[in-house]
């Protein structure tokens, strides 16, 4: 198990480190503070940990403060299953998807660490319609944190200098509410709602092992875009219920986090401390290496088949969702009925 830094409740920063967690709150205060410290305090943080006194394993609360967080739209197959589904007699990618990385500003505020229950969300599912989402969905993704900030655009070779390191991501998804309000302006309040992250973020650091080389891509990019592509190779599971419905890995990310980094900010746009960063959902060519319950129950249209002898399309009340992927770790969740 990979290094990993959290941070506990009444107990500040900890890390955790193969099978032991230790107390780092005398190196900083919170993780907020040592990301703001720069990468020379990072390096003394990790030299520290080898050393720091042991703890029993913590109740973790959120590990860092949310700057700003962006969703991008980064697995080819994933936007093909969308576009085969929802534009069928028409090209399943829109004209711009292989020229840049799609995205949309999501909502800090919302971003909640594993373990905390997710409401059914409640919003409009069409022409005077209001009501609890009735098509409640997930969405696999790897979670980057901004860790130094910049002001103007970052080329693409220096991109990864700003990630401090990664997280797990659940991108949760009412597709019908989503579905209604999406045009012209994109997700809104089918978005909004929650966004679950694991607790422990490992430092880039420790993924730099990881690093595969990955097909080219056609078109090639602008040239601020331009590099040699790459991904990670971390293997990614999805559980319902106790049952993994589906096997993923990013390696099936077309777009790395260095072009998402230099897209973002190619107008302009400026990185915080605590930025989050996902990579949007994360399939495979095959129906269980996808991502989200749209595409493996194809709209509905194919419900998938449990252990007990259930079956789903999308989530219900009471039901439990885990991502794992090591060395990210897991975040899990809990749909509970939605507010009266």
């Amino acid at each position: 198990m990979a290094l990993a830094y959290g941070f506990s409740v009444g107990g500040g920063l900890c890390a955790r480190d193969g099978d032991r967690v230790v107390d780092l709150s005398g190196v900083a205060a919170s993780l907020d503070e040592l990301m703001a410290a720069g990468p020379p305090a990072w390096e003394r943080a990790r030299e520290q940990v080898a050393g720091a006194a042991e703890i029993a394993p913590p109740e973790l609360r959120l590990p860092f403060t949310v700057a700003d967080y962006v969703d991008f739209y980064s697995s080819l197959h994933h936007a093909r299953n969308v576009g085969l589904m929802f534009r069928p007699d028409a090209e399943p990618l829109l004209p711009n998807w292989l020229q840049m990385p799609v995205g949309y500003h999501g909502r800090a505020g919302t971003v909640v660490p594993s373990g905390t229950p997710v409401p059914r969300p409640w919003g409009q599912r069409g022409p005077g319609d209001f009501g609890p989402t009735r098509t409640l969905d997930i969405e696999l993704e790897v979670g980057f944190v901004i860790g130094v900030p910049s002001e103007g655009p970052v080329p693409v070779e220096r991109a990864l200098d700003h990630v401090f390191g990664a997280v797990l991501l659940n991108d949760w998804s009412a597709r019908d509410i989503q579905g209604w309000e999406y045009r012209p302006l994109g997700p809104f309040l089918g978005k909004s709602f929650a966004t679950s992250i694991s607790s422990w973020v490992v430092p880039l650091s420790e993924l730099s092992a990881l690093r595969v080389q990955a097909p080219p891509q056609d078109p090639e990019p602008l040239p601020y875009l331009r590099e040699a592509p790459w991904a990670f190779d971390i293997a990614l599971d999805v559980e319902l219920n106790g049952a993994v419905i589906a096997r993923s890995n990013t390696r099936q990310l077309y777009w790395s986090i260095a072009q998402q980094i230099a897209h973002l900010t190619s107008n302009g746009a400026s990185l915080r401390v605590g930025d989050l960063l996902g990579s949007g959902t994360i399939s495979g060519p095959e129906r269980g290496q996808r991502g989200c319950l749209l595409e493996l129950s194809w709209a509905g249209q194919q419900p998938i088949e449990l252990p007990d002898g259930s079956t789903r399309t999308f989530l219900e009340d009471g039901d439990e969702v885990v991502l794992r992927g090591e060395p990210l770790g897991e975040v899990r969740a809990t749909v509970v009925p939605c507010p009266t």
